[in-house]
């Protein structure tokens, strides 16, 4: 997405393989198809990328990918989580990270890799996110064949609200919390272009990105870099720290005190905007930091616009007749009611949990709504929601309430321009207003 004076100008789109466990390098030619397709990067001076939080992308000293990344909705470090839980206790975790580790995040993922793959946890020299490691890749880095630059792992470089995902990052202090990071994958940790932050001379300590300021440039190209699909990244241009997907969004619609977003993507969250630390044992609210230096509380669920595409499916319709079926369909549903936990969940925390269609009461619950409940009982006032995300689109989703837009993509490229210009661009999103009765007459 490109803006000019906070206005979009172009934007790009490219898809990537779905699933919970992927090549990050579909990733990176995604972005090199999405950028060809916005008009290239010839007259753009900085750039920022967004992207899905607490993926794992674990790199050898050659900077290749040691496996596929394990994103926020795999499951299957849910035990693991539950370990370091217990080895630590709630208000231990929530005090140095802001956090309940869950399957999702980052530090379970590693735990997971020491426990069942211990080969591949050996040959680990790095740990980046997802956006970390495709700015990494924009700026010229990456294995020696692939790469003008090569493997350069002092050069990673993220942002407080990716790294405040991983469950070993501080989001008060701002640092890393190497004790966290060993008892993840049972080694020490060194920040790229620093010291060891565990035992001195420990030869063994794994790098992760350094953490630059909401304004910091991650860096400058020094020389052209040629991106998949056509498209070349020009000598000059200026890389921003980017930012976790949520982060992003908050950044993109201009959130501030009183405001909430609901974003009903793949996954589902609730998030707003406070200065107030936020420290939620239960474990439902994380206390992320945002993308400006203050703190997004934050709900999340696995189960969103994932739970249109999964009952599409099952009546042979796309996204529109979906939408066409609900809008007929008589409030609620005549009391058959859809527990729609198909991959397991995250808030609540049951990753072993199942869907299931039931027809015994005539009321339903959203998980979103609980979600924003529990991000105001954290003391966040709300006085403006918006919706947003993909299923936000949907003619169902908006007949009842919708700010569609690609949020987090105006986040990056705002962040871009405030990083470029040293001043955080003015911006505004007003709000919806839902209709008493959002059903067309029948």
């Amino acid at each position: 997405m490109t803006l000019v004076a906070g206005v979009v100008v172009r934007e790009g789109r490219a898809s990537h393989p779905d699933g919970t466990s992927v090549d990050p390098r579909h990733w990176w030619d995604a972005l090199g198809t999405a950028i060809a397709d916005a008009g290239g990067f010839d007259d753009v001076a900085a750039v920022a990328v967004a992207g899905q939080q607490h993926g794992m992308v674990a790199l050898d000293a050659d900077g290749r990918v040691v496996r596929d990344a394990l994103l926020w909705n795999d499951v299957r470090s849910a035990d693991a989580a539950a370990q370091m839980v217990e080895e630590l206790g709630r208000q231990a975790w929530v005090a140095r990270t802001g956090l309940v580790p869950v399957a999702s995040f980052t530090g379970t993922k590693l735990r997971w890799l020491r426990d069942a793959e211990p080969e591949n946890a050996a040959r680990v020299a790095a740990v980046a996110l997802p956006h970390d490691w495709l700015s990494w890749r924009l700026r010229g880095y990456g294995p020696a064949d692939e790469s003008p630059l090569g493997p350069d792992l002092d050069a990673l470089a993220t942002d407080g609200s990716d790294a405040s995902g991983t469950a070993y990052w501080d989001p008060v202090r701002r640092e890393y919390d190497a004790e966290l990071f060993a008892a993840a994958l049972g080694r020490g940790l060194r920040v790229a272009g620093g010291a060891t932050a565990a035992a001195a001379g420990d030869d063994d300590a794994v790098v992760v990105p350094r953490v630059v300021a909401p304004d910091e440039a991650m860096g400058t190209l020094g020389s052209d870099v040629a991106l998949p699909g056509g498209a070349t990244a020009r000598a000059g241009l200026v890389v921003g720290p980017g930012l976790g997907d949520n982060a992003g969004a908050a950044l993109g619609l201009g959130l501030g005190p009183g405001d909430v977003a609901v974003s009903l993507g793949t996954s589902g969250t609730v998030f707003g905007v406070t200065d107030t630390e936020v420290t939620d044992p239960s474990g439902t609210v994380a206390g992320f930091a945002d993308g400006t230096g203050s703190r997004l509380p934050i709900v999340t669920t696995l189960n969103a616009a994932r739970v249109l595409e999964v009952i599409g499916g099952l009546l042979a319709v796309d996204h529109d007749g979906l939408g066409e079926l609900a809008l007929q369909a008589p409030a609620g549903a005549d009391g058959l009611v859809l527990v729609p936990y198909f991959v397991g969940e995250r808030t609540p925390n049951r990753p072993d949990a199942t869907a299931s269609l039931l027809g015994m009461t005539p009321a339903t619950m959203c998980a979103l709504a609980d979600g924003l409940a529990a991000v105001e009982g954290t003391g966040v006032t709300v006085s403006r929601l918006l919706l947003i995300g993909g299923a936000a689109r949907n003619e169902a989703v908006r007949a009842v309430a919708a700010q569609p837009g690609e949020y987090v993509a105006s986040g990056a490229a705002r962040q871009a321009a405030w990083v470029l210009t040293g001043s955080l661009p003015s911006w505004e999103v007003s709000a919806t207003v839902v209709p008493a009765d959002p059903r067309p007459a029948r």
